[in-house]
Parts: structure tokens; C-alpha cells; sequence
């Protein structure tokens, strides 16, 4: 897995930590990402990552036991 340079952090190109559950909702309980956001994120800028990386690191995520 490659590692981005984002606002002076490193963290993974992806939030992905395999545990992908979407059963309740429309967020991921692994990553937290919403369903579009993870069909977008390969098209999405470096800043737009940032934002949702921002928004979930914030909201606990991700976590693999859920």
C-alpha cells in the first residue's frame, strides 16, 4: 500500500481496512466513507481526499473492529 503526504501526515492512499459493511447504511462501518465516496475516490483530487479524510478521522474511523 502506498503512503500520500497530506497537510504535513502521512497516511495510507486509501482509508480502506477491508472490513467493508454497508448493511445499515450508506457508510461504511470500516473506512466510514459513504458508498459514493468510495465508488469516487480514485477520481476524486488530493484535496477532496482530504476533506473526507478529515471528516472520518474525526468520526473514529477507520476501524477494523466494528
Amino acid at each position: 500500500m502506498s503512503v500520500i503526504k497530506t497537510e504535513g501526515k502521512e497516511r495510507p492512499d486509501t482509508p480502506c481496512v477491508a472490513v467493508c459493511s454497508t448493511t445499515f447504511d450508506d457508510v461504511c462501518r470500516g473506512c466510514g466513507r459513504t458508498v459514493a465516496e468510495v465508488a469516487e475516490w480514485v477520481f476524486m483530487t488530493a484535496e477532496q481526499k482530504d476533506v473526507v479524510w478529515i471528516r472520518i478521522l474525526a468520526e473514529g474511523y477507520p476501524r477494523r473492529n466494528t
